[in-house]
This record gives structure tokens, sequence and C-alpha cells, in this order.
């Protein structure tokens, strides 16, 4: 072997990674993406879950209650709620993920050793289920004093049975992990291939010169576009019905919701990675090339949209980052529509955000397509 040709052969390679920025930008990139994203915005310890208080009693002991419970800072009131039946309301919107339910008489149940707290639960999530288990193990204060007019005579010699705090989870009380999964599959599949067969079509037109032959005939920018992408439409929405079909048949995925609405959802998710595959396919110079960039998009997607971890477990800077993920909106429309039986309207917020997705990429699709053409 001659090391002065294996070393050319070496500098040649080096060279041609250093000239080829897309490949530079995978050896760099994907990396220290992972290491961020893994190192410090995956945490699977929950805090701070948005949650809301009905506090019926008002007592200075329901009130230290209350502290003691945001002293543990796995939850952060973000409503007010004024009775039980708000907070689940507020659970099926998904405003909140736990609601936390102090009767008028408290400090009566209290005394009597009963059961004296309500932790409702947002069970569409398993991971939620497991970080509101930490509010059952906040002591409950001490019973009051038992000359106390307000509470009933007891004999002081019965010992009192131990007061407890009761967790009630909503929609998969019995945390059946394909329950939450299986909705969260349909975003992830529709994201994965979507993203790149868009990509990788219209540069593979580029690449064997159709795209020249399009532009000659008559079809208008706009009507190539839309050609392209439309069989790409379908066939992700063959993918959402298989999907369904087999989560329904095999795990018995529930469909709480309008089943128009799930497809509602899916359709925005659909137009959102088709619009994120053609602004690809106007930077990318080559099938693999699209194929690397897809990946730029992949990871992210999947680690930060609160498919694989829990949202609320990340600092807000990686949230703030998993806002601008389609995928993150998705997974909060179709969650909430199949597993709490909300309508899309009530879950406005998520589908305003997919809306505003889809007009910024299409936009810049359009703008950079037409641009090529050119």
């Amino acid at each position: 072997m001659n090391l002065r040709r294996l070393f050319a052969v070496l500098v040649k390679e080096f060279r041609q990674m250093r000239r080829d920025r897309m490949t530079l930008a995978m050896i760099i990139g994907i990396p220290v993406m992972q290491l961020v994203l893994f190192g410090y915005a995956i945490n699977l310890n929950l805090r701070h879950l948005p949650a809301a208080i009905a506090d019926q009693s008002g007592t200075s002991a329901s009130r230290q209650l209350v502290m003691d419970m945001l002293a543990t800072e796995v939850i952060e009131p973000v409503a007010d709620a004024r009775t039980p039946e708000q907070l689940m309301e507020m659970l099926r919107r998904g405003e909140i993920s736990v609601g936390v339910a102090i009767p008028y008489d408290y400090e009566r149940r209290l005394a009597l050793g009963q059961e004296a707290v309500q932790i409702l639960v947002d069970g569409s999530d398993t991971v939620v289920q497991s970080a509101a288990a930490q509010l059952a193990q906040v002591p409950v204060g001490e019973p009051p004093p038992e000359n106390n007019p307000r509470l009933p005579n007891r004999q002081s010699s019965i010992p009192l049975p131990q007061t407890s705090v009761s967790i009630v989870s909503f929609y998969n009380p019995q945390r059946v992990s394909a329950i939450n999964i299986v909705p969260g599959l349909i975003g992830i599949i529709l994201t994965m291939t979507m993203v790149m067969f868009t990509s990788v079509a219209i540069v593979r037109e580029r690449e064997r010169g159709n795209m020249e032959l399009l532009i000659a005939t008559p079809v208008s920018s706009a009507e190539l576009m839309i050609g392209k992408v439309l069989p790409y439409g379908i066939i992700g929405l063959i993918q959402t019905s298989l999907i369904l079909l087999l989560g329904t048949w095999l795990f018995s995925v529930p469909i709480r919701g309008s089943l128009l609405d799930v497809y509602i959802a899916a359709l925005l998710l659909i137009v959102a990675n088709l619009a994120m595959g053609l602004l690809i396919s106007t930077r990318a110079q080559s099938q693999f090339q699209a194929m690397q960039m897809t990946f730029f998009v992949f990871l992210p997607s999947i680690l930060l949209s609160g498919f694989m971890f829990p949202f609320d477990g990340m600092p807000k800077a990686a949230q703030w980052l998993a806002e601008l993920l389609p995928l993150t909106h998705f997974l909060r429309l179709i969650r909430g529509v199949m597993l709490r039986g909300a309508g899309i309207f009530e879950l406005w917020p998520d589908l305003l955000a997919l809306l505003a997705f889809i007009l910024l990429m299409m936009t810049l699709a359009i703008a950079r397509f037409r641009k090529r053409l050119d």
C-alpha cells in the first residue's frame, strides 16, 4: 500500500466534504442537535403542568394545602375554576392537564378521616398521570380541633382512618399505552412520508429533466405545484384511514369526537407537511440532499412535539421551538378530538397555529418555486 496515494485520496475526500455544505451541516449539525435535545430539552420529570384549582372550602387549611401543592412545582395554575364540573370541562378542552377539587366540607372530611381532595387528571397522556401521582403524596393538613362547632361530635377514643387524596383519571384510566401512542403515530407517519415524498419528487423531476418539459407546456406554476402534491395528499388520507382502522381494530383506540374533525386535523397536517416538502425541494440540488434536509425536520418534530417525551417537562426555550412545529399542534388536536371528545373548533389555538404555518410555508414555497422556474 502506497501511503502517499492513500493520503491523496484522504485529502480529496475531505475537500469534497468541505465543498458539500449539506453533508458538512449534517456531520456537525445532527450530533449537536441530538446532544442539545437529549441533554437539555428532554426531561422526564414533569414540572409546571397546566392546572386549575377549585377550592370550594376557602379555609386556611385548604389554602395551606394549595400552597403545599404549588410548592412541589408539579402544577402551575393557568385558569380559575369554582366547581369540579368546570375542571372536567377544562380537561376536555385541553386547557389544563390537572384539576384539584377541594370540597365545601373539606375540614369536616379531614376531621372524619374521609377522602378530602380529588385530583382530576387528563389520562390521555400517561406521563401526566405519573406526575400527578406526586401531588397525592403532599401531606394533608392536621385535623382541626375537636371542639370546633362546625364539626360533628365524635368519640376521641376512636382512631381516625388516614385522610387521603384520590386521583381520578379521565380518558385512559387503564393507562393503556396504545391509546396514547396511536393518535400521535398518525402525525409521525404523515410527517415522515409527506415531507420526504414531496421534496424528493420535485427534485427527481428536475434531475431527470422533466421539469423543463413541464414548464414548456401551458401548465401554470400553480397548477404544476398542486398537481404534483395532490396525489400525496390523497395518500396521506389513505394512511390516516389505515392507522385509524388498525388502531381501532387491534388496540381498541377510541374515537370519542367527530370523525370529520379527525380528518380535518389530518388534512391540515398533510398540507403543512407538503408545503414544507415543497420549500425543501426549492433548496435541494439532488434527491440525496433533499433526504438529508428532511432529517432537520424529523428530529425536532419527533423529540420536541410531545410524542416521545412530555412537552411540559421541557424548558421554555425548547417549548417555544416546539410551538413552531406543525406536529406539536396536530398532536394536541388529534388527542383532544379522539381521546377527550373535544370539537376541533374548541381547540382553536392549535387550529390557528396550523393554518398560520400552512400560509407561511405555502407563501415561501410558491415564491421560491416561481423563482426557480424563472
